[in-house]
């Protein structure tokens, strides 16, 4: 028996353990198992991989993403990325990958259309160096908030106008804002600058539709959760756990 698993903080409301399984079921793949594996701090991945040296290969999550890059003793991972969420483990050895931005890639495309000339990133943690690499990569101009940095290109939340959101049509929440059981929070945007020339992203896809997205919804916006990314950022785990 071939097993994979997911490491993080809180699984609770994972996605990854529901969708390997019913892939397996669907698939008729009797010989994998998927699990969840949480943990207090990264420093306990040793033993977890002594205990269980059935596994083969790992997904990770918040709030592991940077700091697993220190275990692996391979990695294959663009450097301005420079986070792993899919861990692949032959003989004894951790090989990193980055899936996340495949997955973000893949759904974000077919959405594009020359309005969308300009992006705000929300957050600058782990899960938002795939968002501003495929940025990079498409050639879309950024721009990132946070709740602590400012800079050219790193903006504070108090400091944006309802003039910098409609200069920018294309706002992806990168952060966990709006996550269930919390789903009334929201990233703090001057949100009358909204309208229905704007596409609203949200890598966060419990609920399918977060307070976030609503506030898009209740001018006519496009809007995408972030399950399709997931969906595809699993199945390119999936290709690099069977090489």
């Amino acid at each position: 028996m071939r097993s994979f698993g997911l490491i993080g903080k809180s699984l609770k409301h994972s996605f990854s353990q529901r969708y390997f399984s019913e892939k397996f079921a669907r698939e008729a793949i009797t010989d994998c198992r998927y699990a969840l594996f949480e943990l207090n701090t990264i420093a306990e991945l040793p033993e977890l991989l002594q205990k269980r040296p059935d596994l083969r290969g790992l997904n990770v999550t918040i709030p592991f993403k940077q700091v697993v890059m220190d275990y692996l003793s391979e990695q294959h991972i663009p450097a301005e990325i420079g986070a792993c969420n899919c861990i692949a483990i032959k003989e004894g050895k951790l090989i990193g990958y980055n899936t996340d931005w495949i997955g973000f890639e893949q759904s974000l495309r077919p959405l594009l259309e020359p309005r969308y000339r300009a992006a705000l990133v929300l957050g600058t943690g782990g899960a938002s160096l795939a968002v501003t690499y495929v940025l990079r990569k498409l050639g879309i101009p950024f721009t990132q908030v946070s709740r602590t940095a400012s800079s050219d290109t790193i903006r504070h939340y108090a400091t944006l106008t309802a003039t910098d959101i409609q200069a920018h049509q294309l706002i992806i929440n990168s952060t966990p804002l709006g996550t269930f059981p919390d789903v009334e929070s929201l990233p703090d945007l001057p949100y009358q600058g909204l309208g229905a020339g704007h596409l609203l992203y949200d890598l966060v896809y419990n609920p399918s539709v977060s307070s976030f997205l609503q506030q898009g919804l209740s001018v006519g916006a496009r809007i995408k959760n972030g399950e399709e990314m997931l969906q595809r950022q699993a199945e390119e785990s999936w290709k690099i756990w069977n090489q």
